[in-house]
Parts: structure tokens; sequence; C-alpha cells
């Protein structure tokens, strides 16, 4: 009977023991397992905007896709110690959510800037490019700079001062003190550009160049019927990083190593191309970001 006892009390802390770890895989840390080849493999959660078409987003299957997901899923290619988890989230969430540790990286198509250095780690080789454009009413699409911008003493549509593009247009006030844009800085992170140029509560705004053409060129664009009414006005080309944690500095070394390969073998310029309809690395030698 002591025996038996015995047994029962075994099965059952096994049990025990098993469930802390099952609980222990599904609490959201990263997790190390080997591969087949004997290669530890490390799990991390690369956190993306899954409404930022086509910069990331999720597919008519709910998968994870866009120029910033496509590039990431080859870096993983190349990483055998590291196994890729994509999360979808909010912009908000996941600028958050890495500087937190919640998620190891996050795309968001993010631009650099001296502010966002002290919550996360940049990596030495950016993941690519992104066209920002002046979005306009037709009358003035004639309107090809900030410095024409500026010079007409247009208004512009509020900036969230965290948002990269506040940082952009400041730089360039700071540069032009004698012409500079009137920037204002905005209580939310983004407004509905296009919405207010339309409505002529503002002469302009700021915008990237995908999220313009998903709005008003795409025939299911919520603005589309705006399309002969409001013009999108590149002025600058700039580059866009991934986001690590703080202590992620050895994933953001190997990062590097392998988007450096990427590079070489042209496979960014491809998936440009594709989200992008156009090579935004043809005119690379023009970005000074």
């Amino acid at each position: 009977m002591f025996k038996q006892k015995k047994k029962i009390f075994q099965l059952a802390a096994i049990g025990l023991a098993s469930l802390a770890i099952l609980a222990g895989c599904n609490s959201g840390e990263t997790s190390d397992k080997d591969s087949e080849d004997g290669v530890k493999v490390r799990t991390v959660k690369v956190a993306f905007d899954q409404a930022t078409k086509p910069i990331s987003y999720l597919d008519d299957k709910g998968n994870p896709t866009g120029y910033d997901v496509e590039v990431m899923k080859l870096v993983d290619e190349l990483l055998p110690e590291y196994k890729f988890e994509y999360v979808g989230t909010t912009s908000d969430d996941l600028l958050i959510g890495v500087e937190q540790g919640k998620y190891q990286v996050g795309v968001k198509n993010a631009f650099f800037t001296q502010e966002r250095t002290e919550k996360f780690i940049f990596p030495k080789e950016f993941l690519g490019l992104s066209s920002a454009g002046l979005v306009l009413r037709k009358e003035d699409e004639a309107v090809k700079t900030l410095a024409d911008f500026a010079k007409k003493g247009y208004s512009l549509a509020p900036i969230a001062a965290n948002n990269a593009q506040y940082t952009i247009i400041d730089e360039y006030n700071k540069a032009n003190p004698d012409n500079q844009v009137k920037l204002q800085a905005g209580d939310a992170f983004t407004i509905d550009v296009v919405q207010w140029v339309n409505e002529k509560r503002v002469d302009g705004g700021v915008m990237i160049e995908g999220p313009f053409k998903q709005q008003v060129l795409a025939e299911d664009g919520p603005y589309h019927n705006l399309k002969d009414e409001v013009v999108y006005n590149e002025f600058a080309v700039i580059k866009t990083w991934p986001l690590f944690n703080k202590k992620e500095q050895e994933f953001a070394d190997a990062y590097d190593k392998a988007i450096t390969q990427i590079k070489e073998q042209k496979k960014t310029n491809e998936l440009s191309t594709k989200f992008y309809g156009r090579d935004l690395f043809e005119v690379l030698e023009t970005v000074n970001r």
C-alpha cells in the first residue's frame, strides 16, 4: 500500500512539473531549443504594424506580409540560430512593446530620430526606403518641395511631436531659418491628412507614399473618389529601420550581417518594386538620412 501511494505521488509530481513547463512556454518569453542539426534556436517576437499596407499588413488569408515583413523573413532564413514569430499589432503597441521587451524587434516603416535612440537599438544597416511627400489639393500641384510650400506661407496639417515626420520638417526648418514651414505639433500621433486637405482645413499635409496610394489611388481606397482632387508630391526618400529592444544587441548584430547579404543580392530592390511599384533603392544616392 505504501509503495502504491508513493507511486501515485510521483506521478502527480511529474504531472505538475509538466504543467509548469507548459505554462512557462506560453508566458510570452523567448525560448531556446535545439534544431535537427544541433544548433541552439531562439524564438524571437517580431512585431509589425498590421494596418499599413503595403509596408506591413495582413493579407486576405490573415498572413503577415508587406515590404518590411518580407525583408525580415529573408533575414530569418539566414539566421538558423533564430526563429521569427510575427505578431501583428498597432503602431503604438509596437513601440511600447519593443521598449518594454514584450517584442524583441518591431518593423513599422520607422524613421531615425535622436529621441528613439534613447529607447531602441538602431542597427547599422537600414531595412528599406520610404517616400515622404506633400498631400495637396489639385490646384496646388505645382508646389513640389518644402521650400515651395514654405514660400507660399501655406498651413501644414498638425504632426505629433513624437512622430518622425515632425522631425523631418523640424530639420528642414533648422536648415532653412529664412523660409520655414509652419510646423504645428498635434495631439494625436496621426490625423486624417487627406480629409484635412480636401476639406481645406489646411493647405497640405505630410504623408508616406504607400498609405496615400492605398487610401486614394487604390480602387477600394476610402478616398478613391478624391483621386482627381488631391495629389502627392514626393519631397524626400528616407531610410527606414527595424527597432530592437535595448537588450538585443547580439540579435541586432546578427540582423546586420544578414541584411547586408540580402542587399548585395538585390532582393530588397525586388521587394521594393513588388510592394511600392518602383525601386526606391535606385535613388539611394540622394538619401541623406
